[in-house]
C-alpha cells in the first residue's frame, strides 16, 4: 500500500494490475507450470516438475519433463524403480540436479509413510514431503488441485514490493501479506501473471518502465522518472 492510499483504493489498484498483468500472461505465456496444468497435466506430475524448475530456466524444465523424465516416470512408483543415478540422467541439466535427484528418490517413501501413498493438497502437508517449500506447495496445491494458492518466487516477491502492494523483506513475508490484501479468487492466477511480467518486462535490472502496461499504476514507475501512459488494451 503507498503513502495516503485507502483499502479500498488499494483494492481497485490490486484488481486493475491483475486484469492488465492476466491478459498480458495470455498474450505472453511463459510459466512452464502454468502450461502443464492447462494441458491436463496430474498434480503429482506438476509436484515433480515444480520441483525441477527451482533455479532452472522454463525452457530447461519443459524440455527435461516432457523428452527425458515423464516418458520414463508415470507414477511414484516409476521414481521408487528408478536409481538415483539414473534419475540424475534423467533430469540433467536441470539446475542442482543431483540433491533434486535424492528428493524425487525419497519422494515415494515419504508419501507412503506420511499420507498413505495419497498426494496431500495443502501447503503445511506438502512442505512435509523432501524438497518441498512453501514455493512449490503453493504451487501445486494452486495449479495441480485448483485450491487457493499463492505461490511467491523472486518475481512475486520483488514486483509486489515494487508496485507498492507489500513492503516485505522476505517471499515468506510476502505471501503472508499478499494473503491478507489479495482476494482469494485472484490468488492462483498472481503468480503466472507476475512470473511472465517479470522475466519479459519488470526484470530485476533496469525495468522496461517505458513499455509497462501498469506503470501508471507503479510508484516505482514514476519515482524511476519514466512518462507513464494509460493503459490501451487494444495495444
Amino acid at each position: 500500500m503507498t503513502k495516503h492510499e485507502s483499502p479500498a483504493a488499494l483494492q481497485r489498484r490490486i484488481r486493475a494490475i491483475h486484469d492488465i498483468l492476466a491478459a498480458d500472461f495470455l498474450a505472453h505465456p511463459a510459466p512452464v507450470i502454468d502450461l502443464m496444468a492447462a494441458q491436463g497435466e496430474s498434480p503429482f506430475r506438476i509436484l515433480v516438475a515444480t520441483i525441477l524448475s527451482a533455479r532452472t530456466k522454463d525452457a530447461t524444465t519443459a524440455k527435461v519433463v516432457r523428452e527425458q523424465l515423464f516418458p520414463a516416470m508415470k507414477g511414484p512408483d516409476d521414481l521408487r524403480r528408478l536409481s538415483v543415478a539414473e534419475i540424475e540422467r534423467l533430469i540433467y541439466p536441470v539446475g542442482f540436479y543431483r540433491d533434486k535427484a535424492r528428493h524425487l528418490k525419497a519422494l515415494p517413501d515419504a508419501l507412503d509413510s506420511l499420507f498413505g501413498g495419497v498426494l496431500p493438497d495443502t501447503v503445511e502437508d506438502l512442505c512435509r514431503l523432501p524438497g518441498v517449500g512453501r514455493k512449490t506447495a503453493n504451487l501445486v496445491v494452486a495449479q495441480g488441485f485448483g485450491k487457493p494458492g499463492i505461490c511467491v518466487d523472486v518475481h512475486v516477491h520483488r514486483i509486489s514490493n515494487r508496485l507498492g502492494l507489500v513492503a516485505t523483506s522476505t517471499p515468506r513475508e510476502t505471501e503472508m501479506r499478499l494473503r491478507e490484501i489479495l482476494p482469494v479468487g485472484l490468488w492462483r492466477g498472481w503468480n503466472g501473471a507476475l512470473v511472465s511480467f517479470g522475466q519479459r518486462t519488470c526484470t530485476p535490472r533496469n525495468p522496461k518502465c517505458g513499455g509497462c502496461p501498469v506503470a501508471r499504476l507503479c510508484p516505482a514507475a514514476a519515482l524511476d522518472g519514466e512518462p507513464s501512459r494509460p493503459h490501451n488494451s487494444a495495444s
